[in-house]
Formats: structure tokens, C-alpha cells, sequence
């Protein structure tokens, strides 16, 4: 099978599976929420997908590949995917019995688009950040030929792509319209941290100029403070 059509079917099977696992929990395909949701958090990525195909399959080639070397940053992926996965079911669930209306009333309409936006500029910003840096691999380890990337995005953060998953996470539940299933932005801090400290030490063995990039780039993941 060619690296298109293995894409399409690994990205058709994880859609598949988010799509029922949500429907079913929320108990109605009347959750436009998770409709917006699904298009704005799994369209752009796909079309981009379809893009790298075609004039960059290295990079697609590399984010398809999932499996981690090390067991702990094996671990570190097994309980981010999980904090994601579960913030999604317990926002549709919210959706079902009401938890939130019933506790502090119905997430405001606005405060549901400001959180689909901030999903889809999360979305946006991991994607720019593949576009710099044709080396954005899912797993930590330092290719052959990789050099430094330091425009776009990683002029400001060292880790853009991480900075745009905890921005995926703290919208989620608030796209979703559930104020439940916020506390779950607090559990993917320490998972996210602990495997972009686990990275720089990482590249700042094995690539040539990271350290020199990271004296200049102060900052990891939100300017300003860390």
C-alpha cells in the first residue's frame, strides 16, 4: 500500500473510533459541538496530510511512525493519549446527563466559540510547525541530516508543537461545552513537561547547534513564563 493510502486508512480508523466512542457516550448525533469539534481538530491536519504525501512524504513518513524506543516516553504517550481521549468522552457525557447545566449552568455560546477557535489555532500552529520543521517526528530521537529548527514558530517557543497540544487540551472541553471535563488541562501539564525535558536532553546531545539555539530561545513553552 502506498504511504497515501496508509494514512488515509490509519486516519480514517482513529476518526472512526473518536467519532463513535463520542456519539455513544453523548447519546445523540444531535451534538453539534463535537461535529464543529471533530471538523476543525481532524480536517485541517487531513488536508495537510494529503499535502505531505505528495511534496513531503519524509515528514509524513516520520509522524507515522508512533513507537517510542524508550519505555518511559512510551508511558509518557500512553497516559497523554488517555487524559485526551478521556477529556473528550467526559465532555460528551456532560453533554448527555447535564452535569455542567445543572452545576454552574450551560457553557455560554460565545465561550463554545471561543473555544473551537482556539482548537482550530492550536490545530494551526502544530501544523506551521511541521511546515518548519521537516524533522517534527512523534518520537525522540535525533535523524540523520537534522538541523536545528529555528524560525517561524521555534523563534518564539522551543517546543511549538507541545505549546499547541496543552492549547488543544484547554479548549477542548470548552468547544465541547462541558466545564467538567476542564481539570484534565491540569494533568496534561506534568506528561507534556516531563517528555519535552526528556527531548532537550535528547538534542542537546545529539544535535549539532541546540544548545546554542536554546541560549538564544529562552523560552519552552509559553513566552513569558516557561
Amino acid at each position: 500500500m502506498t504511504l497515501r493510502g496508509r494514512m488515509i486508512r490509519r486516519f480514517g480508523m482513529g476518526l472512526l473510533v473518536i467519532t463513535t466512542a463520542m456519539f455513544l457516550l453523548a447519546g445523540s448525533l444531535r451534538f453539534w459541538q463535537g461535529w464543529t469539534f471533530l471538523g476543525l481538530a481532524y480536517g485541517p491536519p487531513f488536508v495537510f496530510a494529503l499535502h505531505a504525501a505528495k511534496h513531503n512524504p519524509r515528514l509524513l513518513e516520520r509522524r507515522m511512525q508512533t513507537m517510542e524506543k524508550n519505555p518511559r516516553q512510551m508511558l509518557a504517550n500512553v497516559l497523554a493519549s488517555l487524559i485526551i481521549f478521556s477529556t473528550i468522552g467526559l465532555s460528551a457525557l456532560d453533554f448527555r446527563f447535564g452535569w455542567s447545566r445543572a452545576g454552574r449552568g450551560a457553557v455560554p455560546l460565545w465561550v463554545v466559540v471561543l473555544g473551537q477557535a482556539a482548537v482550530l489555532g492550536a490545530v494551526g500552529l502544530i501544523i506551521w510547525t511541521m511546515k518548519v520543521n521537516s524533522f517534527a517526528a512523534r518520537t525522540i530521537e535525533v535523524q540523520a541530516g537534522q538541523t536545528v529548527a529555528t524560525t517561524g514558530p521555534y523563534a518564539v517557543v522551543r517546543h511549538p508543537m507541545y505549546a499547541g497540544g496543552v492549547l488543544v487540551v484547554l479548549a477542548t472541553p470548552l468547544a465541547l461545552g462541558s466545564y467538567i471535563a476542564l481539570p484534565a488541562f491540569v494533568l496534561i501539564i506534568p506528561v507534556l513537561a516531563y517528555r519535552l525535558l526528556d527531548e532537550e536532553k535528547v538534542l542537546r546531545q545529539g544535535l549539532p547547534g541546540y544548545e546554542e539555539y536554546c541560549q538564544r530561545t529562552r523560552f519552552r513553552l509559553v513566552p513569558g513564563v516557561w
